[in-house]
């Protein structure tokens, strides 16, 4: 019955990936490459990621360099820059693409540190949800196992809930701490 608890405990631990990813997207002042993980450059018909067209690097702590493996592929990954929902206005020098992150003010600090704080609480309620399906699958099981096995499978996803409600408390933390960094 174990294998039972593994794969709510997979399916909260993909929850808590999938809350990573999501704060990787958010900037916090700082370039990070990861903002353009979600980026497709059409690159001869066919949608790539931004890494799979050209070579992305940080030489400044504010400024991403994007240098295309193909110099006719600049206005494609101009283009698909824009579209992004990233914010920034790319420039070039017809080989390299910058990206400059502007110094957030003291109120869009505050503004983004809202938003983890209401993603990492969708995360909370998604545990959750993920916990309540796993008793409820324990409570369809009771009828097979003992008594005494079904209440320590649902003390077990009790654990299993409260150590990924802690790791998505430190995450949120560790975020708004980035983010009201100075």
């Amino acid at each position: 019955m174990n294998e039972l608890l593994k794969q709510f405990e997979a399916t909260m631990t993909k929850t808590l990936d999938f809350l990573k990813e999501e704060y990787a997207n958010i900037r916090a002042g700082r370039a990070n490459p990861h903002l353009l993980d979600k980026i497709r450059v059409d690159y001869y018909g066919t949608q790539t990621n931004l890494q799979g067209v050209a070579n992305v690097s940080v030489p400044e702590a504010r400024v991403i360099a994007i240098q295309p493996w193909e110099s006719k592929m600049i206005k494609e990954i101009e283009k698909a820059i824009m579209a992004s929902d990233i914010g920034i206005t790319p420039s070039n020098d017809g080989k390299i693409i910058r990206l400059t992150f502007p110094e957030l003010t003291e109120e869009r600090r505050k503004e983004l540190a809202k938003e983890v704080k209401k993603k990492g609480e969708a995360a909370k309620v998604a545990i959750r949800n993920i916990r309540r399906d796993a008793n409820d699958a324990i409570k369809k099981a009771g009828k097979e196992i003992s008594e005494d096995e079904t209440k320590k499978m649902e003390t077990d996803a009790q654990k299993m809930t409260d150590r990924f409600i802690e790791d998505i408390d430190k995450v949120v933390e560790d975020k708004t701490k980035e983010i009201m960094t100075v």
